[in-house]
């Protein structure tokens, strides 16, 4: 398992200098994998070895610095979700930065904050694909056709992934959820879901007893029936819940972590719709 760590360098053309692509965290890792797949001389290092979730409020190692000063492109998720990123611009002026959420619409909670886990909707991540290639075509205009050739691929898997996922999630009868965070926005948008609430707004926050009694309140007046954990983050809050309501747990992965492998995300997202099938039905 990565999880949003490591680095899979192409077979190198023998003396010829290698362009190292640095990505923030796993998601990004992933559509930087699958496009620069079988391209020489590019090696991807994924920078935050240690993060086992989301980058909210993370903190740059001594590692992670190290990592990132091996490249000469830095691919982030953008929307806000990189909070070090002023850090690294100040460290590494010269730093190539590509931004995958360009040009793409934000959700904003009711206090006016944007959400930034685009990359958990598919048609938004095939979006992030598209501007990943695009930017890395103009910094490295040798691999360009190729850079974008494997995007085009890629999103092709992924309309396949996102139309099976929407025919069968639309066949379910059920749409009322209960997520752990604040990660399913964008997912529950595309695919017809309704979040009813969130356990936890702060991950890693374990709520407080009011809380948690007025999650468990608005679950029982709702009829909500199940309740989605994600494998990064602690269950005690939720299983508290379900205790006291009766609903179902279930996991849901924000594929923040995964396999080292260009079709993780493919894998992962195909995984939460056989949990919804299973939780929904």
């Amino acid at each position: 398992m990565l999880a949003g760590c490591g680095g899979s360098p192409a077979e190198s053309d023998a003396g010829a200098e290698k362009l190292v692509i640095a990505t923030s965290f796993y998601p990004i890792y992933i559509m930087v994998r699958n496009i620069t797949l079988d391209v020489p001389g590019v090696e991807v290092v994924n920078i935050t070895g240690t993060v086992t979730g989301c980058l909210h409020d993370y903190h740059l190692t001594t590692d992670d610095l190290k990592r990132l000063r091996r490249a000469e492109i830095l691919v982030i998720n953008g929307a806000g979700m990189e909070s070090f990123l002023d850090q690294v611009i100040e460290q590494q002026p010269d730093l190539k930065i590509i931004d995958s959420s360009r040009g793409i619409s934000l959700i904003r909670d009711e206090h006016g904050q944007e959400n930034a886990h685009i990359w958990v909707s598919v048609s938004l991540a095939m979006k992030q694909v598209q501007n990943i290639a695009d930017q890395l075509a103009e910094l490295d205009a040798r691999n360009g056709p190729t850079y974008r050739e494997n995007a085009s691929r890629y999103i092709k898997e992924l309309e396949t992934l996102r139309e099976e996922m929407r025919e069968t999630i639309a066949q379910l009868p059920n749409k009322d959820i209960a997520t752990f965070h604040e990660a399913f926005p964008y997912f529950a948008e595309e695919f017809g879901l309704n979040i009813v609430t969130v356990v936890e707004r702060e991950p890693g926050s374990e709520p407080s007893a009011a809380e948690l009694a007025a999650t468990i309140r608005l679950i029982r007046e709702s009829g909500v029936k199940a309740i989605f954990v994600e494998p990064q983050y602690s269950t005690k809050a939720a299983r508290t819940i379900a205790r006291e309501t009766g609903v179902g747990v279930y996991t849901l992965d924000p594929a923040v972590t995964g396999a080292d492998e260009p079709g993780a995300y493919i894998e992962i997202m195909r995984s939460n719709l056989r949990v919804l099938v299973e939780a929904l039905s």
